[in-house]
């Protein structure tokens, strides 16, 4: 029964079976059946909590609560639903209970639990012909700005606009999901998509959904080149004046040129933390770097950051600095020898 779910041709009712078999109590089609849906669930789970790893707490939690309340599914090719049905109201608990609502947003150091999330990852939610209701990520639904956005809005404008706008739900199919009226979907709606238009005016919706931009990977090759041989003035080059620097969860942002000197001292200059090596990868359809620091004396590279580039007019206008928690999701290892060539 597993292996239905393995095969693409899987459909009509040797489908109905395994789902019939799945919500009977086959815990090997239920994980098979599941499997399949794993990673868009995570997506729509992290763009309702603005965390990788909780998403993954979450989809935990979905398949959980599935499994548990498996005879409440009413059958039929409904089974992908019932599934966003769970996660959607599984992220809700979630948000009420630790307050993941931001009150301001004036910056992305607003938003302590915001993390990235790889490309490599995004490129997994895709349409086939075993998944055919299954979307490519488009960025402009998964760049940092418009996930820093989400966490503004309160849960039912936040659930609404997802559903709506993002998975392409219906208002009708979306007020059965929240268990609201069409007419309350349909305000939350309303709201939520003032508030983008207000924080998001420009939100480029004819870039490419997964490559990066011409300007965007060269900008990425420089800020390779200028990181690793500590060209501060290099590095410099590559921003705008206004250029904005923040690192989630530290609540600090630096706003403008002359503030990064202290950074830049700091990581580049004669007493600076050590050697870099850095390699270009993406993060929410961004350009982004792995960066590894080999400090005074130690033979090694080290795992230290991960900085995510929002590109404006041909220059850096932002950078949102991680630490290196997620590099395992990235695919990217722990260290580096230190013999290897720059």
């Amino acid at each position: 029964m597993t292996q239905l779910l393995q095969d693409v041709g899987v459909a009509g009712t040797e489908q109905d079976a395994v789902v019939a078999a799945a919500t009977s109590g086959d815990q090997g089609a239920f994980e098979a059946l599941v499997h399949r849906h794993r990673r868009e669930l995570h997506v729509h789970c992290y763009r309702m909590l603005g965390s990788f790893t909780d998403a993954e707490d979450l989809v935990q939690e979905t398949f959980l609560r599935a499994w548990r309340s498996r005879d409440g599914f009413s059958g039929g090719a409904g089974f992908r639903a019932w599934l966003y049905r769970i996660a959607t109201n599984a992220c809700l608990d979630e948000i009420r209970r630790g307050s993941r609502q931001v009150r301001s947003l004036s910056s992305l150091a607003e938003v302590p639990w915001l993390q990235p999330y790889p490309d490599r990852l995004l490129d997994e939610v895709a349409p086939g012909e075993a998944e055919p209701d299954a979307a490519v990520v488009a960025r402009e639904t998964i760049e940092l700005a418009f996930l820093a956005t989400l966490q503004l809005l309160p849960t039912q404008q936040r659930a609404a606009l997802i559903l709506r706008d993002v998975v392409g739900w219906s208002a009708a199919e979306t007020a059965r999901m929240l268990e609201t009226s069409v007419a309350a979907v349909n305000s939350a709606l309303q709201r939520a998509r003032a508030t983008l238009r207000e924080r998001l005016p420009d939100r480029g919706l004819d870039r490419p959904a997964g490559d990066l931009t011409g300007p965007e990977r060269e900008l990425l090759a420089r800020y390779v080149d200028a990181h690793t041989r500590c060209d501060a003035a290099g590095m410099a080059a590559l921003v705008r004046e206004d250029v904005r620097v923040t690192m989630p969860p530290a609540p600090t942002c630096y706003q403008g040129l002359d503030s990064l000197a202290p950074l830049y001292e700091l990581a580049f200059g004669p007493n600076r933390m050590g050697d870099w090596r850095v390699l270009p990868t993406r993060a929410n359809r961004q350009p982004a770097a792995a960066c590894y620091l080999r400090r005074p004396g130690e033979s090694t590279y080290r795992a230290f950051k991960l900085d995510l580039l929002r590109v404006e007019g041909g220059a850096v206008a932002e950078f949102t600095t991680f630490d290196a928690g997620l590099f395992p999701a990235f695919g990217l290892p722990a260290t580096l020898p230190g013999d290897v060539e720059r």
